[in-house]
């Protein structure tokens, strides 16, 4: 035991909490964890500009469940949208991107 406690580190009591990165990547990674929603992703970011009720002819998804699959992405903060009269606009919100690749390279 005395020689593990000369090799050995003590330990850090802050060696087990989790970091705002671990919370991050977590909440992104969640939000993404569905094929839908990667397909919406890739679908938003090979556009140059928002889509406007074009995604549901894009999906085999019923329009409320494409609403429900972009709500989740929007909350993550990775797609933004905009209403557009009686219609939501979307598109990738770059900063978003950007931090879940930034995390993701991470790790």
């Amino acid at each position: 035991m005395e020689a593990c406690q000369q090799v050995c580190p003590s330990p850090d009591p802050d060696a087990n909490a989790l970091s705002a990165d671990d919370e991050s990547i977590a909440r992104l990674a969640w939000a993404i964890a569905h094929p839908a929603r990667v397909r919406l992703l890739r679908l938003l970011i090979a556009r140059p500009a928002c889509v406007c009720g074009e995604l549901v002819g894009m999906m085999p998804l019923s329009q409320a469940t494409v609403s429900q699959h972009l709500k989740i992405l929007r909350e993550a903060g990775i797609v933004q949208g905009e209403v557009d009269g009686p219609r939501v606009c979307y598109c990738v919100r770059q900063s978003g991107l950007d931090r879940l690749k930034e995390l993701v390279a991470g790790l």
